[in-house]
Parts: C-alpha cells; structure tokens; sequence
C-alpha cells in the first residue's frame, strides 16, 4: 500500500482499516507500521496470509528523507516538541557530513526512540513517555547496509539508506546530530522498499481489490521447497508431521507446496517435517 505522510499522516493502523474495509476482511495485518508523519511503502498481508508476517520481520527496508540539523525533539522527529537547539551545524560541511555518515554504516547499537512501541514492563513506551515518565531504552543491535548523502542544504541533509528489520531511522537522525555535535532530528521519512517490493508497486488503500494481492509465496521465497504428493497434502492440512526425507537442508524452515500452491511453512525436527504455520484452507 502507499501510505501517505505528513503532519496529518494516517497511522499504519487507519491504513490496515481502510483495506479491511475494501476487500471485507478483517483478517489484515502488515510488515512493519511506519510513523503517521512518514510515508512510503506500507506491505500488509491479507487472510491466512498474516500467518506468515513473522518470516518476513528481518527484511531489510529501504527509505529517503531529510534530517534537519540543530534541534533535537522529544520524539526525534519533526512532531516532537523541541528540547533543544544549536547554531554548530554552520560549521559543517558536505565532506565532514560525509564523514559522519560513514561512520553509522555496518552494525552500530541503536538505542530506540522514547516515543516508540517497545515495550518497558509490559507497557508500550510510547505511552509512559506521554505520560510525562523518563524512557531511556536500552540500545539493540541494527544494521545500516547503505546510508548516502543526496543533497546537503544546511541545516537540511536529504539522504537514502537500506537498514535491517528493527531499525528506526528517527534514531539514525538523531545520532548523526549528535556525531555532529549539533543535534538533529528526522524532517522527513519515506519507505522506498520492504524486501522485494518497491514503492513503485503498491496501490492506493481505498482502490485495492481482491486482484491486488500478491500470490502468499513470496513471503517464502527464500526457504528450501518441498512439493507434497496428495497424501501428503492431506496430512499437512491437518497438522500432521511428514518424514523429513527428501527435504533440502539438514535443519531450519521448508515450504512444502501442493499442486504450485504453498500450503504450510514447517520446521525439521529430526527425522520430522512439522507444521508449524498452515496457510492453506484444509
């Protein structure tokens, strides 16, 4: 789906609602939510297909946005209230700017926005923030594959950057404010691509039909295949483990698929193939 973005961005939720709406289905769930101000590339999975959301949590997502140099935000972005702003950014230069997003590519411990939705003691931290409580989270291990410099138009830095399931870019900005030494938060955000999808393919929300959907074997596309005879089939529809032979692989997840069709994604266990998420209807 394209989400739209902005000060009066719908949240990934109202977007969820929408399709729900247009194809009749409650039965929608999505590849990881963007921020009501950003906007982008939102992948939702439909029907017995959310089953398979899990597999797909450490795709790599590509996004473009400004940072905005010299404030930082209570949320790290521009809907924030400011916390504090410095005129240092002046100083800066396109080559040292360089320099510092050099620094954040590879792995670096990201420390997750106050306002996000991990959760502290059960309790989303988002929502203890707005409760006026302190939220420091401890940091997380992300993965920063490309972080390039567009456009440096002080105080405004327009990059493009493809980074591991978890990462928040709200966090990316204002760590590249810090390593400035002027504080930043993030201006703009949008989502280019999830995976193998790309922004170039969705469709508006309200205007997706039943024909819209993708077939649910993408989802697996990167697991060892197994195509099942119908006794096999049959067996699987109900839960039932298969002898592991002929499986690729000694360990790990294979898609077992029917007549072109996937019906289950199981899990080697010794000399077993068990289902462990069953897609197809029995």
């Amino acid at each position: 789906m394209v989400k739209p973005g902005g000060p009066e961005g719908p949240t990934s939720h109202d977007v969820v609602d929408t399709v729900r709406r247009a194809l009749g289905t409650d039965r929608v769930g999505h590849l990881g939510t963007l921020d009501p101000f950003a906007a982008g590339l939102l992948v939702l999975v439909v029907g017995r297909a959310t089953r398979l959301a899990p597999l797909a949590a450490a795709w790599s997502k590509a996004y473009e946005g400004v940072i905005r140099l010299g404030t930082t935000t209570t949320t790290d972005d521009a809907t924030g209230e400011p916390v504090a702003t410095s005129e240092a950014w002046r100083g800066s230069d396109a080559a040292q700017v360089e320099q510092v997003l050099a620094t954040f590519r590879g792995a670096y411990d990201q420390r997750p926005p106050a306002y996000s939705a991990v959760k502290v003691a059960g309790v989303r931290a988002y929502r203890r923030a707005r409760r006026g409580e302190t939220v420091v989270l401890p940091p997380r291990r992300v993965e920063i594959t490309e972080l390039a410099l567009v456009r440096f138009a002080p105080p405004d830095l327009s990059f493009q950057a493809r980074v591991s399931g978890g990462t928040y870019l709200r966090s990316l900005a204002r760590d590249v404010g810090a390593a400035l030494g002027c504080g930043a938060h993030l201006a703009t955000l949008t989502r280019t691509a999830v995976g193998p999808y790309g922004l170039g393919e969705a469709v508006a929300p309200e205007a997706v039909t039943r024909q819209d959907l993708r077939d649910p074997a993408e989802l697996v596309a990167d697991l060892p295949r197994r195509d099942l005879t119908a006794l096999e089939r049959d067996a699987v529809l109900h839960g039932r483990p298969l002898p592991a032979a002929g499986a690729t692989g000694d360990e790990g997840r294979v898609a077992l698929f029917a007549d072109g069709r996937l019906l289950a994604v199981a899990e080697r266990a010794g000399e077993l193939l068990k289902p462990r998420v069953v897609v197809a209807e029995p």
